[in-house]
């Protein structure tokens, strides 16, 4: 197997993504997987308007459906769960949802895998907030609240795993609202081969391992 693998990915699989592209790079040398991270709704945007994507990994199966026939066969390889994520000594006091109406947050956008997930926890603990931003992705997210221009936000549990400039709370519903991520080999796909080996991979007992240690949860 040889040639370029080029993987569009959610935000919030970055890190567990660079290792196993390093770990399938390591299983076949003459591979080089090229890695694209952003926010679901942006990279199903980006491949139905032909950018060159080999494989697509998304947050939410609502943004799988958006590239429509060019998902060869999508398959669900992981799922997450929200936390709420502030600053790291907590400043606003945010103990729970409820707290986010009264202290400045930053939340996904709606389109956003996080976003929809976002609203539905909220939606269902009768919690209104205005967000002081709306992030075209995870990331963005949680780099705000890091650095300290927002003292809330909500995220998936897997983006601060390991992180020491954050703290999270699980907040009550958590459970109720479950992304699952599905992945597929784009049918447009310029190395289908490896495209299809990358995806067999993820979903691998090694590739389901890195996903574990980074604490998504089995699909």
């Amino acid at each position: 197997m040889t040639g370029t693998v080029q993987v569009y990915a959610a935000a919030s699989l970055q890190r567990a993504f660079d290792e196993i592209a390093s770990a399938f790079e390591d299983a076949h040398p003459g591979v080089d997987v090229v890695t694209v991270y952003d926010g679901s709704s942006t990279l199903a945007t980006q491949i139905g308007q032909g950018a060159p994507a080999d494989v697509f990994a998304s947050a939410d199966e609502k943004n799988m459906t958006k590239i429509g026939d060019l998902a060869a066969d999508a398959r669900i390889f992981a799922a997450n769960t929200l936390v709420i994520a502030v600053p790291k000594g907590n400043p606003g006091a945010v103990s729970a949802l409820a707290d986010l109406a009264r202290v400045p947050t930053v939340l996904c956008a709606a389109e956003v895998p996080c976003g929809a997930a976002s609203a539905t926890l909220l939606k269902n603990a009768g919690v209104s907030v205005t967000p002081v931003s709306a992030e075209q992705n995870v990331t963005a997210v949680l780099t705000k609240v890091a650095a300290g221009d927002a003292r809330a936000g909500l995220v998936y549990a897997t983006d601060v795993a390991g992180r020491d400039d954050v703290e999270s709370i699980v907040p009550d519903g958590a459970d109720a609202v479950v992304n699952r991520y599905p992945i597929t080999t784009v049918r447009t796909a310029a190395n289908s081969v490896g495209a299809e080996a990358f995806t067999d991979f993820v979903l691998s007992d090694a590739g389901q391992k890195i996903l574990a240690a980074d604490g998504f949860r089995a699909p």
